[in-house]
């Protein structure tokens, strides 16, 4: 099912790709239909950076195109719409979904499974949400470190487990990638790409203060926590200089339909 179809769901359009205009009770919502339907649905968190990747990369870019759901996940990706004239709720991110379907999870007898991060990470995170969380139902747990020889019997591991929700953390683009190549096998309702999050809540990697969170700066937070980041932060000059142009476009596009207008009348 393309993303445009997807039921009450109004779809943005933001640098070929898609995202959409929804706020987090109506993301969870969608969700929760994805799980009664028991197909598999496939849930992207867009950031900034995904969006430059996307642009050189057209499997990433069919892939997002096509998923059943694109939430907001950056600051960037509220500012570029806003700036082009079409804004959005809030920003809905994967770090966030997590931690709710994780608090549903007790009420609502949601499985999950966590796939991804560094030997120990997932299980960590599992171990501190069941924690926060007593009853949630995080029921298998797998490192992203793998060959492709021992993908089949992680694809078994996850089906074993018989999760409604599995939450992979391989990094922008290869989880979405992994995702769309083993949606159909895997038996899961709903697959959704979660980046960083298992750093998050296995305690390895703190979250920005709430007033850095406020200015949306977490990405400076995250930046100077971990240099590594460089390579991702430097794809937010790229994401604006992207934004600007399309805005240009734009302006142009609409002053040359009301010359024609005007011609015409």
């Amino acid at each position: 099912m393309p993303l445009q179809q997807t039921q009450n769901l109004e779809a943005i359009p933001l640098h070929g790709l898609v995202v959409h205009r929804v706020s987090m009770e109506e993301t969870l919502e969608a969700i929760d239909r994805f799980i009664s339907s028991r197909t598999p649905h496939h849930v992207v968190t867009l950031d900034s950076s995904m969006c430059v990747i996307a642009r050189d990369d057209p499997a990433l870019q069919s892939i997002v195109s096509h998923a059943e759901l694109v939430t907001p996940d950056s600051a960037g990706v509220l500012w570029a719409c806003r700036r082009l004239g079409t804004p959005l709720k809030e920003r809905v991110s994967g770090v966030e979904i997590v931690d709710r379907l994780c608090s549903l999870s007790p009420s609502r007898g949601y499985r999950l499974f966590f796939f991804g991060s560094a030997p120990g990470v997932a299980q960590a995170a599992a171990e501190r949400m069941r924690s926060r969380y007593p009853g949630c139902q995080v029921v298998g747990t797998r490192d992203g470190f793998f060959t492709p020889e021992q993908e089949p019997a992680i694809v078994e591991q996850i089906r074993a487990a018989r999760p409604d929700i599995l939450c992979v953390a391989l990094g922008i683009p290869r989880q979405e990638k992994w995702i769309h190549r083993f949606r159909d096998t895997l038996n899961v309702p709903v697959l959704i790409g979660v980046g960083g999050t298992f750093d998050v809540y296995s305690g390895r990697v703190k979250r920005a203060p709430v007033w850095m969170q406020r200015l949306n700066l977490e990405w400076l937070f995250r930046l100077l926590k971990n240099p590594r980041k460089i390579s991702k932060v430097m794809t937010l000059p790229k994401f604006v200089l992207m934004t600007l142009r399309a805005q240009r476009r734009n302006g142009r596009s609409a002053g040359e339909q009301t010359r024609t207008s005007r011609r015409i009348g």
